[in-house]
């Protein structure tokens, strides 16, 4: 078959680990194969299940050492009672910190998570044969049709003088929350746009840094008016941040 040869290297594509020039390939080649996309898609899926399968949380042996060795360099005192007490409060110590990097951890893994299903959003659009219920490249076409489908509004850029063209929008969901996904192309390159409703997301996303990977994809990602604005993409990281740029700066 045509894409046998493309299909062993799904793996490989799907952990980014392609050289640039085979990932532009195959990008371009998953846009037009509606078959390698679909296998692209539960490639993705079954390796974010696998690894959220994996995740357990414990105090860090580092910290555990370091206590132990903070207990044995102190002088023993003939008081049994004070060394109940001592080790009491060590224990106590464990458990806080054992919890605290327990909850740091588990925040880290639900973002990791959250990203992740935000990227098989965008692969799915990529798989599906339709991949907007309202075909347009008018935004006060595309705009209008959320309305009453979506608990919010929201502004939708200009893009004139730019490089970036609206192909339509559908909606979708992000865990239980409802919320909007716009599609826009530039050189060929598909950019979801996803807004959800800010508070009502498992967990705060982090805004340190402009532009993140996941996976192949670039990402950015902010908060304006309660609502909570992801960029995603094939396109390169100063793509991502144009259009970006340009939604910051819409309404």
């Amino acid at each position: 078959m045509v894409c046998e040869a493309w299909k062993t290297k799904l793996d490989t594509y799907v952990d980014g680990e392609l050289v640039s020039e085979e990932m532009h390939a195959f990008d371009t080649h998953v846009h037009t194969c509606p078959s390698c996309a679909s296998d692209a898609l539960a490639r993705v899926q079954m390796k974010r299940s696998i690894q959220s399968a994996g995740k357990r949380f414990s105090a860090s042996p580092e910290f555990r050492k370091r206590i132990q060795q903070s207990i044995a360099a102190k002088p023993r005192r003939s008081s049994l009672a004070f060394g109940w007490m001592t080790a009491t409060a060590a224990l106590a110590v464990l458990a806080v910190v054992g919890f605290a990097t327990t909850y740091k951890g588990w925040q880290r893994a639900r973002t990791e998570q959250v990203y992740s299903e935000v990227a098989d959003l965008h692969v799915a659009t990529l798989a599906s044969s339709t991949p907007a219920d309202v075909l347009s490249t008018d935004r006060h076409t595309v705009k209008p049709w959320f309305q009453g489908k979506i608990p919010f509004t929201f502004d939708l850029p200009e893009l004139q003088n730019s490089e970036f063209s609206l192909l339509g929008g559908r909606m979708t969901y992000l865990g239980q929350t409802p919320g909007a996904h716009l599609i826009y192309e530039v050189r060929k390159h598909r950019i979801s746009v996803l807004i959800f409703p800010d508070e009502s997301l498992p967990v705060r996303l982090d805004e340190n840094s402009p532009v993140i990977k996941e996976r192949s994809f670039n990402v950015e990602t902010w908060r304006r008016g309660g609502l909570r604005y992801i960029v995603i993409g094939d396109a390169s990281g100063t793509d991502i941040g144009a259009l970006s740029k340009l939604f910051k700066l819409a309404g």
